[in-house]
C-alpha cells in the first residue's frame, strides 16, 4: 500500500476576500432546498459565465456561494494550470460585489460554482463554501456537490484511521480524501473508484487541469444537465448544471441530463470532436429513483429537470388535485382560486381549470402579492415574529376575497406555522370561506439525500390524526392533499430513451430507496 497522500487541502489559493453577508431569504417554513452547481469548460470567461449561472440557480441555495476559476499559465517548463476561488457567506450579489474578483482573480477558461445550503457541516463557516480544491499526486482537482452522503460516519471513521486530517465538517469534502487516496493512475478510475465507496445523493461537478467531469449517483436522486454554447470562433463552450434555467440566462442550449450512475467526462476531445465521452459508475444500477421534489417545490418551473419541463408538470400537479379534491360553486359564487407566490403559480393555474371543467364555475385570481425583497426581517420585542414575517412577506387583495368562496393552493406544508399564519392574514380579507389544496401529500419523513426537512416530530401531519384536524388547526374550512398515487400518476414515468424510472418519496412514505447510517443521518439533519 503506497504513503499516505500529503494533506490535500495544504496550498493556498490566490482569493480576493471581500467579507460576505448573510442576506438569507428562504421561503418562510418550507422545505430548504440543497445547492446549486455548474461547471464551466472552454469559455473564455468562465467565470463570468458561472457568476450569472449562480444567479439562476440562487433559489437552490441562499447561504453561500462561490467560483473556482482554472487558467493557463507559462512556467518555464510549458503551459501549466493555475486555479484561483473566491468564496462567502451571503448571495451571490454580495459575494461577488466587487467587479475585480471576477477580472483579475478569476481568471481562465474553466470553472466551477456552487450555490450552498448546508446538509452537512454548520452553515455561516467559510472553509464548509464549496467549491472545494485540493492540490495531490494527480494534479489540481476541484469539486462541486449538490446532494448528501449517507454513510458519513464509515467514512470518516475509515479516512481518520488512514491518517487523514479533515478541514471541514462537510461529507463533500470525503470525496476529495477519497479521490486523493485512491490507488488507480487514472484520474476518471479515481473518481470512480471512490464514488463506488460512498452512498447517497449526489450530483458532481468536478474540475481537473485537463477535463471538466460531472456525476450523477446510481440513483440519479439529483438533476444535472449538459448545455454548450457555440463560440465566435466555431468551437463550443460546455457547462453542467443543475438546472437548465442556468443554460438560458448565458444562451447555453440545453443538449440531454448526465444519467444516473454515469461519468461524463468533457475536454479537448470534446471540443475538438463534439463527442462527450462516459464511462459507468456502478457496473450493476439500480432502477432510477429521482427526488418528486424537485417536481413539487425545488426547481424553477422554467427549467427542464430529469428530460421533462417542470411548468408541464406543475400543471399536471394542479388538475391532479382539482380531479381528487375539488371545490364546488354555490349558485350565486364562483370558486375563487388563488396561489401562494411563488412556487405553487403554474399548479394554481392547473387546478383553476380543471376545477371548471369539473363543472364548478371557478375563476383564478391573484389574490396574495409578494415582496421580493424581503432579506432578513428584524422583529421587535413583542411583536409576533411568525406573524410579522408573513406579513413582511405578503399581502392579501382584499377587492378580490372579500365574500368569496376562495381556494389556496400551495405547494407543501412542514411545519404548518407559516400556513397557520397566512390563512389568519388571508381571513382578515373577509372571504366567506377559505379551503387549503395542497400538491403534494403530507410530509411525514425527513429527508436524507440533501434536503433539509424538520425532524418528524416537527412536522404537522405527525401531530395530527387526519386532513380534518390538520386543517381545523390551520384555520381553514377543508383542506386536502395530493395523494401518494395521483402525484406518481402525474409525473413521467420513462425517460426520452424509454427506460423505466422511479422516484423517491420518502418524505411522504418513509420508503428511502438508499440506506443511511442512522446516527449520522440523525446529526446531518
Amino acid at each position: 500500500m503506497p504513503n499516505t497522500p500529503p494533506d490535500p487541502f495544504a496550498i493556498e489559493l490566490p482569493v480576493l476576500s471581500i467579507p460576505g453577508q448573510d442576506n438569507s431569504n428562504r421561503e418562510i417554513d418550507k422545505p430548504e432546498s440543497n445547492c446549486g452547481v455548474v461547471g464551466i469548460f472552454n469559455h473564455p470567461e468562465a467565470s463570468v459565465t458561472a457568476y450569472y449561472a449562480l444567479h439562476a440557480l440562487q433559489h437552490r441555495g441562499q447561504e453561500a456561494a462561490g467560483i473556482l476559476a482554472a487558467s493557463w499559465e507559462e512556467n518555464g517548463k510549458g503551459p501549466k494550470r493555475r486555479f484561483a476561488i473566491h468564496k462567502d457567506n451571503g448571495l451571490v450579489l454580495d459575494v461577488f460585489k466587487d467587479d475585480r474578483i471576477l477580472s483579475e482573480v478569476l481568471v481562465g477558461d474553466a470553472a466551477l460554482a456552487h450555490n450552498r445550503y448546508s446538509t452537512t457541516g454548520a452553515s455561516g463557516k467559510i472553509e464548509n463554501i464549496q467549491p472545494f480544491y485540493m492540490h495531490y499526486r494527480s494534479g489540481n482537482f476541484g469539486l462541486a456537490h449538490n446532494g448528501n452522503l449517507t454513510n458519513t460516519r464509515a467514512l470518516r471513521e475509515q479516512l481518520a484511521n488512514q491518517g487523514t486530517i479533515f478541514q471541514t465538517s462537510t461529507d463533500s469534502e470525503l470525496i476529495l480524501h477519497l479521490v486523493a487516496h485512491s490507488h488507480k493512475e487514472d484520474q476518471v478510475e479515481q473518481i470512480r473508484d471512490a464514488l463506488l465507496e460512498t452512498r447517497g445523493a449526489y450530483s458532481l461537478a468536478l474540475l481537473t487541469d485537463t477535463a471538466l467531469i460531472a456525476v450523477r449517483d446510481p440513483h440519479g436522486i439529483r438533476p444535472l444537465a449538459i448545455g454548450r454554447l457555440r463560440l465566435p470562433d466555431g468551437e463550443y463552450a460546455y457547462m453542467v448544471a443543475s438546472e437548465t434555467c442556468a443554460f438560458d440566462i448565458v444562451g447555453f442550449e440545453y443538449i440531454r441530463d448526465v444519467q444516473p450512475n454515469e461519468i461524463v467526462i468533457i475536454d479537448a476531445h470534446t471540443v475538438a470532436t463534439g463527442e462527450i465521452r462516459s464511462v459507468q459508475l456502478a457496473e450493476h444500477a439500480p432502477k432510477p429513483t429521482y427526488c418528486i421534489f424537485e417536481y413539487i417545490y425545488f426547481s424553477r418551473p422554467d427549467s427542464k429537470i430529469f428530460e421533462e419541463n417542470v411548468d408541464r408538470v406543475r400543471r399536471r400537479l394542479g388538475k391532479s388535485l382539482a380531479i381528487e379534491s375539488p371545490v364546488t360553486h354555490d349558485p350565486t359564487r364562483k370558486v375563487t382560486v388563488i396561489n401562494v407566490p411563488d412556487s405553487s403559480n403554474t399548479a394554481t393555474l392547473g387546478y383553476a381549470s380543471q376545477n371548471q371543467k369539473l363543472g364548478n364555475q371557478t375563476k383564478y385570481q391573484i389574490g396574495l402579492i409578494r415582496s421580493h425583497y424581503v432579506g432578513r426581517t428584524f422583529i421587535q420585542p413583542g411583536q409576533d415574529r411568525r406573524e410579522m414575517k408573513v406579513k413582511v412577506k405578503f399581502n392579501t387583495v382584499k377587492g378580490v376575497l372579500k365574500d368569496k368562496k376562495v381556494v389556496v393552493v400551495d405547494d407543501s406544508i412542514v411545519r404548518g406555522t407559516t400556513s397557520k399564519a397566512l390563512i389568519a392574514l388571508i381571513r382578515e380579507a373577509a372571504p366567506s370561506e377559505v379551503h387549503l389544496r395542497i400538491t403534494a401529500p403530507p410530509i411525514t419523513h425527513p429527508c436524507k439525500y440533501g434536503m433539509d426537512f424538520p425532524s418528524k416530530g416537527e412536522l404537522i401531519a405527525n401531530h395530527h390524526a387526519d386532513q380534518d384536524a390538520i386543517g381545523a388547526h390551520l384555520g381553514v374550512d377543508s383542506l386536502r392533499y395530493l395523494s401518494v398515487k395521483k402525484l406518481l400518476e402525474s409525473v413521467p414515468r420513462r425517460n426520452k430513451a424509454g427506460g423505466e424510472i422511479g422516484y423517491c418519496t420518502a418524505c411522504f412514505t418513509g420508503n428511502y430507496p438508499v440506506p443511511f447510517d442512522e446516527e449520522a443521518a440523525e446529526t446531518d439533519d
